[in-house]
């Protein structure tokens, strides 16, 4: 089950996502959900298109499946996600 505490070491593809601060302005109030993760970028659906979103300059709000939300500098998820989710083995 995926709490605040542990969503480091989980997956965040199907997540529902938005982008609450970034360098890149007309990301900003960006949402949708999360379709492909790669080490430096996330990339979010927002039903119309699907939008890189670099991971380093954003920070992003997550609604988890038990309704809670929690919000995440980029920086604490670059990586590889495959990487990211074996850290906590």
């Amino acid at each position: 089950m995926i709490t605040p505490n542990n969503i480091l070491y989980h997956e965040l593809i199907c997540l529902p996502t938005k982008v609450v601060d970034s360098r890149i302005k007309s990301l900003v109030g960006l949402k949708g959900k999360v379709v492909m993760e790669t080490k430096n970028m996330l990339y979010v659906d927002d039903g119309t298109k699907v939008r890189a979103v670099p991971k380093k300059v954003s920070v992003f709000e997550f609604i988890l499946p038990s309704g809670h939300s929690i919000k995440l500098s980029g920086i604490s998820i670059i990586g590889r996600p495959e990487s990211r989710l074996s850290k906590m083995r």
